[in-house]
């Protein structure tokens, strides 16, 4: 079978105007909740699109780990390649693909350093092994085996067997405060549903848009 010819019907269900509700985060805690019920895998999972200061665009996967009437919330290495487009360029994409359920939610905004305070907070609940692994990665940077990698990670283990995991001072988070979300519902024939929210003088406006 060609590229070309892999193809199926989005028949999941259908997204109106009238069952949309008012604000975009209740909307998306209701998607957020129906993707968690229908048991499809990863369904914090979302793609953080960033721009570096020469204009070349990058995606990535994270993991959503908060979110309210504020914005989303997620966490990295201050060294890393996304961390450093952001410090040049706050305007992000987030992508959620909930794709087993014919769905997918697109934030534009821009993305806000997190205090201290709440990064710390969010790093002691890790598990201790996502601790270390925070200090034994130096992300986005060149390493020259897996080898390395695990004798590092070793290496951190071993300086940190005897009480807490201190918060790497190269480690944070961000806030995606969004200016704009996009609902997305797979339709028959590809007639999709796709609704917009975007701001308008501190109002959200919805708009339906073409498939």
């Amino acid at each position: 079978m060609s590229l070309q010819d892999n193809r199926r019907e989005y028949d999941y269900g259908k997204l109106t105007r009238e069952s949309l509700l008012d604000n975009p985060f209740e909307q998306f805690k209701l998607w957020m909740d129906q993707a968690l019920e229908a048991g499809i895998q990863d369904p914090t999972a979302m793609s953080v699109a960033t721009v570096d200061s020469s204009g070349k665009p990058w995606q990535r996967m994270v993991l959503l780990k908060e979110f309210d009437q504020r914005g989303f919330v997620f966490y990295t290495n201050l060294g890393s390649r996304k961390a450093k487009d952001i410090e040049g360029n706050p305007q992000v994409s987030l992508h959620f693909p909930w794709l087993q359920l014919d769905r997918q939610v697109i934030v534009g905004g821009r993305a806000e350093r997190l205090s201290t305070v709440d990064v710390m907070k969010y790093f002691l609940s890790r598990p201790k092994g996502s601790q270390l692994a925070a200090w034994a990665s130096k992300q986005s940077s060149r390493i020259n085996s897996r080898q390395a990698l695990e004798t590092q990670f070793a290496q951190v283990k071993e300086k940190f067997s005897k009480g807490e995991i201190p918060l790497p001072d190269f480690w944070g988070g961000y806030r995606v405060v969004p200016e704009e979300i996009e609902f997305w519902q797979g339709g028959e024939q590809r007639l999709h549903d796709r609704f917009s929210y975007g701001l308008d003088n501190g109002d959200w406006e919805i708009s339906r848009l073409s498939p």
